[in-house]
């Protein structure tokens, strides 16, 4: 059922709706009329809404949220016990309220500014005097970027208000779409994104591609259940894109490998720190009360000291050790005072305050060797460690799912993944136990990649056809009773962060997350809340 928006990012509006307030041109002034005049304003424009969409040097808009979704899983904890937590607990402990979303405000914010602007570019490039070559470069990067916010945002929010027009100040309420609604708009800009940039050279320099597209493509028909779809994009990457697997799996996330060959897109980030344009993730998720007496060298330069928040559970570090996975499990977890995996000389056993961290272990994709750090001028929290967000290794477990529900072979994708790790391909196996080892396979290859909310909250159980997360939320769920009745020695000796993770969540309304009370507030309370809120 359709419902009232009003005032979605009322703020850009004053930014950004400057026909509504510009009645004569201003000498020597660049505005919204007289820009797009360039290729080079096209492309600054365009770069603008990639960093946008990405944020890799902002901590807090876009990035503590896509963390705070990985808190909410059986994959992580919020980890930091010795600061506030009230950024990330509401979603992580499932206490989140239309009046307490914690960081979760912040993101349905900032896409809407981007999805604005986005527009608002496609309309001004589409009169700009460039080449119509030119024009389907950035216009097809920036039909990637709105589809992008909306599909975090269906997956988040649901039905969510669907605008491809700019707004001006009369435009203040919006209907809300349906989710099937959102999903078909992000298909329809994607495919147009492809087309545009079917003949864009594929540099590895960050840029978007038609492969981002076709890859994001494949991701949403799997969301959907659209088999067919999911299978043609997905082995449309595969078999046609110019990416191969990474033979060393640890190398994906190699400071020194920057857009690598399985990277299909990844939020960019540089080591010059005086303009801040690192990566903040590093530090956000890095080990808090690191010391340098942990350290051979014995020397405060070898310290990083990182926040501390999302860090890897018992229960996922359990899920790699049933298949005896130790490449992806030392490439994703490092324990305390186990070396880290590729930089064993440096530090060999790394160490970090227990008291600050609730499960004795930190993740070892955004882990930042010793010998880079002491390359760095200035460690202020921006870090030269790009971040995947689309890799080919995805759409090889996208392939697989595909096959398996339309019948085809998904054993042979799933064994080409865990070759790269030196693991016996899986022989034999059909129906129910074929599916949740697929589904085992995205959550061992994929964890703190930011798919494993979406994954559970759509992925079904095959013995109850229920999403698979209500098997392990819940004060019945598989998740919260192996932490209640926990042996680690870590979790279980620092209760600061409650051991019952997960007991609140209700499946009748935390499939998703609520609407911001904001945007019910300034609907005069015409907007209608999600379910049971």
């Amino acid at each position: 059922m359709k419902k009232i928006i009003v005032s979605i990012i009322t703020f850009s509006l004053l930014a950004v709706s400057c026909s509504d307030f510009i009645e004569k041109e201003e000498r020597g002034t660049q505005t919204l009329e007289n820009y797009f005049q360039t290729v080079q304003e096209c492309e600054n424009y365009t770069n603008e809404l990639t960093h946008r969409l990405l944020l890799p040097n902002d901590w807090w808009t876009l990035i503590a949220p896509r963390v705070t979704n990985e808190m909410s899983t059986d994959d992580a904890w919020m980890g930091n016990t010795g600061q506030d937590s009230g950024a990330h607990r509401p979603c992580s402990q499932y206490l989140i309220t239309p009046d307490n979303m914690g960081d979760m405000n912040s993101i349905y914010t900032a896409h809407y500014y981007t999805i604005q602007s986005a527009n608002i570019g496609l309309e001004k490039m589409a009169l700009s005097p460039i080449t119509d070559a030119q024009k389907d470069q950035y216009m097809g990067e920036s039909l990637f970027v709105r589809a992008y916010c909306y599909y975090e945002l269906v997956n988040l929010f649901g039905g969510v208000p669907v605008y491809t027009k700019s707004l001006g100040t009369g435009d203040l309420t919006l209907e809300r779409n349906t989710a099937e609604e959102v999903y078909a708009q992000v298909e329809s800009d994607l495919k147009e994104a492809a087309a545009k940039l079917e003949n864009a050279p594929v540099a590895k320099d960050g840029r978007i591609n038609k492969w981002a597209a076709y890859a994001l493509l494949a991701r949403v028909s799997l969301f959907q259940e659209k088999w067919a779809e999911a299978k043609l994009y997905s082995n449309k990457v595969i078999t046609e894109g110019p990416f191969a697997l990474e033979s060393d799996f640890l190398k994906i996330w190699d400071v020194n490998n920057h857009n690598g060959i399985e990277s299909i897109l990844e939020a960019q980030s540089s080591s010059v720190q005086d303009k801040s344009l690192g990566s903040a993730l590093p530090t956000l998720s890095g080990a808090r009360g690191e010391d340098k007496k942990n350290f051979p060298s014995n020397d405060a330069g070898d310290v990083l000291d990182g926040w501390g928040w999302c860090m890897p559970t018992s229960d996922l570090e359990n899920a790699y050790l049933s298949e005896n996975d130790e490449i992806r499990r030392r490439s994703t977890i490092t324990k305390w005072g186990e070396a880290a995996y590729g930089d064993e000389v440096l530090n060999p056993t790394h160490k970090f305050s227990l008291n600050d961290n609730k499960s004795g272990r930190i993740c070892r994709k955004y882990y930042i060797p010793i010998a880079t750090r002491r390359s760095l001028d200035k460690k202020d929290g921006h870090l030269p460690l790009n971040i995947p967000l689309i890799r080919l290794a995805e759409m090889y477990l996208t392939r697989a799912e595909a096959n398996y529900h339309l019948g085809g072979d998904a054993l042979s994708d799933i064994n080409v993944i865990r070759a790269r790790v030196k693991l016996d391909p899986k022989t034999g196996i059909s129906g129910p136990t074929l599916l949740r080892q697929i589904y085992k396979e995205r959550r061992l290859e994929l964890a703190f990649e930011g798919l494993r909310l979406y994954d559970i909250r759509r992925e079904k159980d095959p013995t109850t056809g229920r999403p698979v997360i209500e098997s392990l939320m819940g004060p019945n769920g598989t998740f919260v009773q192996y932490n209640l009745n926990s042996t680690d020695p870590y979790e279980t000796t620092n209760l600061r962060e409650p051991q019952d993770k997960g007991i609140n969540f209700d499946a009748s309304k935390h499939l998703l997350w609520p609407i911001p009370q904001l945007e019910i507030d300034l609907s005069n309370g015409l907007i209608k809340q999600n379910p049971n809120y």
